[in-house]
Formats: structure tokens, sequence, C-alpha cells
């Protein structure tokens, strides 16, 4: 899942960024609040980590800004200042979550992952289609009980069906929800990834399914 990091304090990011990366994560980063807005008008993004001290444009007008367009990512607002009046103030501008510095990573992480899942309607840490199965802590999938190998990429494109499961997932959207602004990417990419993905479930009771002019649909026969 592609998330987005908006941290002004570059070996914080830096840090960061790395620590969501061997999580899992494909994180893009902007440090300044003007380079945030704008690519939050032109990208899809799983969730935004958002600083509220930020140049060119403080988080607060990040924030206002992007409800003001309609769009429902996840907010996770960071900030050196935990006081009721700022969360209360992030909260009421459309924030989902507060979280203060200084923090434990390993708490962030948490929190990123509850807002994702909420943010398809899932409230459980422990996902299921059929006899396929994910731990969104652990991060492993579960075929029938037994563990399912998977390439990174593999294991992306699945996570995102999985949260999606029901609902049918374009390849533009696979696209953007996996793979970073630096990243090389394609559509052709996509139907590897989910041709190997067929491979591995075969005959399991879980397809992934072609619906022409709209996407794939993971779903249990």
């Amino acid at each position: 899942m592609r998330i987005l990091l908006v941290e002004d304090n570059l070996p914080l990011a830096e840090s960061l960024a790395k620590a969501l990366s061997q999580a899992g994560f494909s994180v893009d980063s902007m440090h300044n609040g003007m380079d945030a807005d704008h690519v939050l008008r032109t990208q899809d993004y799983a969730l935004v980590i958002l600083d509220l001290a930020l140049p060119k444009l403080d988080g607060w007008e990040v924030l206002k800004r992007l409800r003001a367009r309609r769009q429902q990512v996840p907010v996770l607002i960071l900030t050196a200042h935990g006081s009721v009046e700022d969360r209360v103030k992030g909260l009421n501008l459309g924030a989902d979550d507060y979280l203060a510095k200084p923090f434990d990573l390993a708490e962030l992480e948490a929190r990123v992952r509850a807002l994702i899942r909420r943010s398809h309607g899932r409230d459980s840490a422990q996902l299921e289609c059929g006899p396929l199965g994910y731990d969104s802590v652990g991060r492993v999938f579960t075929l029938r009980g037994e563990a399912l190998s998977l390439t990174p990429r593999e294991h992306a494109v699945l996570e995102v069906l999985m949260l999606m499961s029901g609902k049918a997932v374009s390849k533009e959207a696979l696209l953007e929800k996996i793979f970073g602004l630096d990243e090389v990417s394609s559509a052709d990419a996509i139907e590897i990834y989910v041709h190997r993905l067929r491979k591995k479930l075969a005959d399991s009771g879980v397809v992934i399914v072609t619906l022409r002019g709209l996407g794939y649909l993971l779903e249990a026969k």
C-alpha cells in the first residue's frame, strides 16, 4: 500500500520512510506543504502521515484543502504539540488520528494499519476470503491454514485485493496504490503479478476474476 509522508525534518523523514518501507509500505516523502498539496491533487494514497509545522504551507492548510476537495484518504497527524486544543482542531478539520512526537515506531505502524483497514470498512486485523486469510498485523497470508509464499509485489497486489474483496480494482488503481512516484511501473507489470497470484491460488477456492472494463475482483468460489 502506498502512503504519503509529509515531514520537513529530513533525518526524521528518512528514518520514518525507511521503517515504513521495511514494514511493507511504498512511501512517497514530501518536505513542505505546497509539494504535499500538489501530489494529493494528482495521486492516490492509502493514507497520509502529516506533520503540522511545515514550510510554505502548514499542515492545517494542507488538511483543510484536502477535505475541501472531498478526498477521503485517512490522515494521521504528527506534531510536537500534543495539546488538547490542537487535537480537537485537527479532528474538526478532518484528521482521523493524532500522534504526538516523540512516538514509538511500532505504535505508528499499528495506527497506520488500523486506519487503512477502517478506511476499507475492516475493523478486524484478521481478514478472510474463503480459505484465504490475512493477518494484517503480522503481514502473513495463509491458504487453508498454511503460509502462502509471495514476493513483495505479489503480496502488495493481493493485500489491496483482499482489503477490497467484493469490489473490482482497476489496473490503474493497483498501480497507484502499490508503486511510489520514483518507481517505474506499468499496467503490464500488474498483469504479470496477477498471473502469478492466480497460479498460486489455483484450485484453492479463491479466484481473481477479471471484469472487463472494471478490473480485478478477489472472491471465494
